[in-house]
């Protein structure tokens, strides 16, 4: 991906505050979240339950305002209704008519989303192909699992050819085989210039088809760009396991080399930077602990998404409820 590609989604220091209820002080969920998706890019937007992913996304939708900050998609604002029939969006937990077939769920969204009425059974057998419904499309949707809801859902979200497709946990329901059908048409669709934007806390899945991903804890985005830098970013790491070691030995050693330490029964696993190991294996030998393996391991997704929440965690720990800072 280069710079200057044109900019089809846009977020500029986003703020929304929920009130629980009357004389109830408002609740902060996104502190002035920003980032931008690209023409003909896979955006993927991951975070813990209760990140705020899901209402950003409903931002974006249009189907709540943010507290200040402003959205555009196709250099339109989000509140405007114009361009929304250039968008698709699969939710969460989609609903659908339990008496109507999946044949005839695409049809009905099909008419819904201004499908010329000649194009409409085309692009519904497309789409059933497409998605591997070929053999349940005329059975009622109140038969379907929780997977072939799924795969509607996307073709739902497609039926009308839009140029974004927005995707909230479009993995959610599927084993590993439906999994990959489901990457496979997202690739597609980048081929096809389309943007995607997908809401996912399946990392191995932005990993291997993402081209940019942001992560978001606590409301703010703790890490945004490529996902080829993301994984070169700390070049090596190493898991070491220790035993004999005491926990309040641990928690320290782990404060000192700003180390990830987990203690299961009763030994310990840390991970350190690989120029830190000498120094590390020394400082836990002082310690009088016992030395059970040093592996080497390259940096995952996954690994700099768990440092991201932990950070969160802390620095939410020194802010107010509304995310100021703390006073002493």
């Amino acid at each position: 991906m280069t710079d200057d590609l044109r900019e089809i989604v846009r977020v500029d220091a986003i703020v929304k505050d929920f009130r629980p209820g009357l004389g109830l002080r408002a609740k902060r969920v996104l502190h002035g979240v920003s980032f931008a998706v690209r023409e003909g890019e896979i955006y993927g937007f991951v975070g813990p339950n209760g990140a705020g992913k899901t209402t950003t996304l409903k931002i974006l939708m249009g189907l709540i305002r943010p507290t200040s900050g402003n959205a555009t998609i196709l250099d339109c604002d989000v509140t405007e209704t114009g361009f929304r029939q250039h968008i698709g969006f699969l939710p969460e937990n989609p609903y659908f008519y339990p008496f109507l077939t999946g044949r005839e769920t695409l049809r009905f969204y099909a008419r819904l989303s201004g499908v010329d009425a000649r194009d409409i059974t085309r692009s519904a057998d497309a789409l059933i192909e497409l998605v591997g419904l070929e053999n349940s499309c005329d059975e009622r949707m109140s038969t379907y699992s929780k997977g072939m809801l799924q795969r509607i859902g996307i073709a739902q979200a497609l039926i009308h050819n839009p140029q974004v497709v927005f995707l909230d946990e479009p993995m959610s329901g599927l084993d590993p085989i439906g999994r990959k059908d489901i990457r496979d048409i997202i690739l597609r669709l980048k081929q096809e210039r389309k943007t995607v934007f997908m809401n996912t806390h399946i990392l191995n899945d932005v990993e291997m088809i993402c081209d940019r991903v942001a992560i978001i804890v606590k409301g703010r985005i703790r890490h945004e760009g490529a996902i080829q830098d993301f994984l070169a970013k700390d070049e090596m790491r190493s898991d070491i396991v220790l035993a004999a070691l005491a926990p309040e030995e641990a928690r320290l050693l782990g404060e000192k080399f700003s180390a990830r330490v987990q203690t299961v029964g009763e030994q310990v696993e840390v991970q350190v930077r690989d120029g830190q190991v000498r120094d590390f294996l020394q400082s836990a030998l002082e310690s009088h602990a016992e030395v059970l393996s040093v592996t080497p391991n390259r940096v995952s997704l996954e690994n700099i998404f768990l440092e991201a929440v932990e950070q969160g965690e802390r620095a939410d720990s020194s802010r107010g409820p509304k995310g100021e800072e703390r006073s002493c």
